[in-house]
């Protein structure tokens, strides 16, 4: 069965398109695993992470002990800004894949003479851009956090009442209708492409903008949860980012997303039962 030439430029398009997306997932997650600037890789900051510190090492420890907060010149609240950034593009970036894609294959067939590798890329542009103003508001919170004093030198929570307050939340947010209302978007890309589709390329990035204000919307709250797990801490940042993917991806994913809020709760609940008894 021979193929149209439209339909063999959409696959060399797709090839491209996903390259691209596994090129930059990849390289954020590079930048992530290697320390994001810190000093010291990711791995060693996860495993320097625990809580009560049974978990390390005799040398860990004392790395820990020693390690005091960092100051906040300009320079280091732009390293924060960085890597809030990149960390929030390896994380959500495959989970936007399906949305790219398809916006790449709609634009290719409204534009057959064009390469839409430039719309395409513009549109991605203005979803990260969403998930950068994310980035400087949770970079002036941790800010806010370290000054007092509740977060560790491993920018994790050391206060059980913030840590059941961000799960309590974490929880309550994904049984809201907004959450739903979000997470609908974010499931049904053809849905938001067919009512909301733009042309030009101040229309892909105003797509872009808007797909990214729908999926701020879904994992806000779920992203804070790094203040509690730590923000460099592997395990949260793996298991929040398999999550999204999940909640967005599988069906009956908003299943998935209703019962983790259950949980969060109860977990929330727990943790400031035990920090008011």
């Amino acid at each position: 069965m021979s193929t149209s030439p439209l339909e063999a430029v959409l696959r060399r398009d797709r090839i491209i398109v996903i390259g691209g997306l596994i090129a930059v997932a990849a390289l954020s997650w590079l930048y992530i695993l290697t320390g994001a600037g810190m000093g010291m890789s990711a791995f060693e900051m996860t495993s320097m992470a625990g809580k009560d510190g049974s978990a390390m090492g005799g040398m860990a420890k004392m790395a820990a002990m020693a390690m005091q907060p960092a100051a906040w010149t300009p320079r280091y609240a732009l390293l924060m800004l960085v890597m809030w950034w990149v960390m929030m593009v390896a994380m959500m970036l495959p989970s936007a894949a399906p949305m790219i894609l398809l916006y790449a294959r709609i634009d290719r067939r409204q534009r057959e003479r064009d390469a839409p590798i430039v719309p395409t890329g513009i549109f991605a542009a203005g979803y990260l851009a969403v998930w950068g103003a994310f980035s400087l508001l949770a970079t002036a919170l941790q800010w806010g956090l370290e000054r007092a004093e509740l977060l560790s030198s491993m920018m994790a929570s050391t206060s059980a009442a913030l840590g059941g307050g961000l799960l309590l939340a974490a929880g309550i947010w994904q049984l809201t209708p907004l959450k739903q209302a979000c997470l609908r978007h974010c499931r049904s890309p053809l849905d938001f492409l067919s009512h909301r589709w733009r042309k030009g390329r101040l229309g892909a990035f105003t797509m872009g903008l808007e797909h990214g204000a729908f999926c701020l919307g879904c994992c806000w709250v779920l992203m804070a949860l790094l203040f509690y797990g730590g923000v460099m801490n592997l395990y949260w940042i793996a298991g929040l980012a398999l999550f999204v993917l999940a909640e967005k991806t599988i069906p009956r994913g908003h299943w998935l997303g209703s019962a983790a809020g259950v949980g969060l709760m109860a977990w929330g609940a727990l943790l400031l039962f035990g920090a008011l008894a």
